[in-house]
């Protein structure tokens, strides 16, 4: 999106609302965002906690119950998740992946088209360097949506999947 603050937007631009996720089944972060020309503004943000003493299926449905909820409240116009990594437990990869398809599922029940990106990916739109840790892209989430209050490092990240999605829709509408 080029420069993303102190830059107002062209007559005519429109604002486009982005939520990003990052699934996890013990907790699911989101945040909300606007575009409007190049200038990104936070809207809101939270985490989705599941009851780890829960059935897989109880937790998964609940993920989905409030994720709804989250959607419906900020009427956005697209969607934004992070691609599941490998972790060194295969359970965890599989619960990891049971929850995201939870999370892109209640996305498209609402309409959403879904772009979805790598964690490499993210950190390199957002910091400029795809080995970027944790504390360097939540750092920049800060600087880049300045004034908003983190609910946790989920929707730190979960705000940093959005901000990648509105420079790939940027590039998009300027490649068009």
């Amino acid at each position: 999106m080029g420069q993303l603050r102190g830059v107002g937007s062209r007559p005519g631009e429109t604002r486009l609302i982005i939520i990003g996720l990052d699934p996890g089944l013990g907790c699911t972060g989101w945040g909300v965002i606007a575009a409007e020309g190049n200038r990104l503004s936070h809207v809101a943000n939270g985490q989705i906690r599941t009851d780890p003493k829960a059935a897989l299926p109880a937790r998964l449905v609940r993920l989905e119950e409030e994720l709804g909820r989250v959607i419906e409240a900020h009427a956005p116009a697209e969607a934004a998740c992070e691609e599941v990594f490998l972790n060194e437990n295969p359970q965890s990869t599989l619960k990891l992946g049971q929850a995201r398809g939870v999370v892109l599922l209640a996305a498209a029940r609402r309409g959403l088209a879904v772009g979805e990106y790598s964690p490499r990916l993210v950190k390199k739109a957002v910091v400029g360097v795809g080995g970027a840790d944790k504390t360097q892209v939540h750092a920049m989430v800060q600087r880049l949506l300045p004034g908003a209050k983190l609910a946790g490092a989920d929707a730190a990240d979960a705000l940093a999947v959005a901000i990648t999605h509105a420079h790939h829709l940027a590039t998009a509408k300027r490649v068009a």
